[in-house]
């Protein structure tokens, strides 16, 4: 009786089981988030619909861009008319480069990916597509971001454009494109500029004049908060509001995405609870 009530006893003191993290509720329509180390998935919703990228497609466009061989960031670009005509037949986002002035392949993918200018992703496009028009080149460039994409294993992903402006057929998947930021953050020049919060450009002129050009501010405002450092936004009339985003606390680091947020304010607050919830659960 005596052993009875001891083993009573040591079954009613035991330590209870840790309570588990409570899964967040967020707006966005569809979500991922891994650990970038090693895979580990930590929150999906709807993480293989195919939805549309919005400008987290110029993610794939510094990908393919910072892939090629001897690549020299300081090579020079001058800005075409045909850049300047895309941003206004479109109505898209510009990073304000002046047609004639030569620009930067790294100078370009600050104002790509910063100011989420698409005359900078266009000018990229045309410069390492092959072709003999910009419209071959273009072309070509985009069959790359979807070679590129096959080989990293984005299963649902299709792109029909160079900075998602989509002409259909642009769509990917939270999951998809997590493992692009998985894979692209590993690349030092990406992860410098995607953690920049303001950058200026000077630019020469036709003349050969350097222009200063106004600062590009990051579109991403989450960089900083709480050890946030990527990676793009995207926002659209159908696509509504997204991110590809990555953060690093206590030397682990997560990546994430979330696609077709409502608004904004909703975006943020979606992100900042899959972080949290990211991190706690790792």
């Amino acid at each position: 009786m005596t052993t009875g009530a001891m083993i009573a006893t040591g079954v009613v003191g035991s330590a209870p089981a840790q309570a588990a993290v409570a899964k967040p509720t967020i707006t966005a329509k569809g979500a991922f988030v891994m650990n970038s180390a090693n895979g580990k998935v930590l929150f999906t919703k709807a993480a293989d619909t195919k939805r549309l990228t919005a400008s987290t497609t110029k993610a794939m466009t510094a990908k393919v861009v910072l892939s090629q061989s001897n690549l020299n960031l300081d090579a020079k670009v001058t800005i075409k008319k045909e850049y300047s005509d895309y941003i206004v037949k479109n109505g898209a986002s510009s990073a304000n480069l002046i047609v004639g002035d030569k620009v930067t392949v790294r100078q370009l993918l600050y104002g790509m990916m910063l100011k989420s200018g698409c005359e900078a992703a266009m000018a990229l496009a045309d410069k390492f597509g092959s072709g003999s028009t910009i419209a071959a080149r273009t072309k070509n460039f985009i069959a790359k971001m979807n070679s590129t994409a096959k080989s990293l294993g984005m299963t649902n992903t299709k792109f029909d454009s160079f900075d998602g402006i989509s002409k259909g057929a642009n769509a990917s998947t939270p999951r998809d494109l997590s493992k692009l930021a998985q894979n692209v953050m590993k690349n030092a020049t990406f992860k410098k500029i995607v953690a920049t919060k303001s950058y200026t450009a000077k630019t020469i002129t036709k003349t050969g004049s350097t222009r200063t050009m106004a600062a590009w501010n990051n579109t991403n405002d989450l960089l900083g908060w709480k050890g946030t450092i990527g990676v793009k936004t995207g926002s659209g009339t159908e696509a509504k509001y997204c991110l590809i985003f990555a953060a690093t606390r206590n030397g682990k680091t997560i990546v994430g995405t979330v696609l077709t947020s409502s608004s904004a304010a909703n975006r943020t607050a979606d992100v900042k609870k899959l972080m949290n919830y990211g991190f706690a659960t790792l």
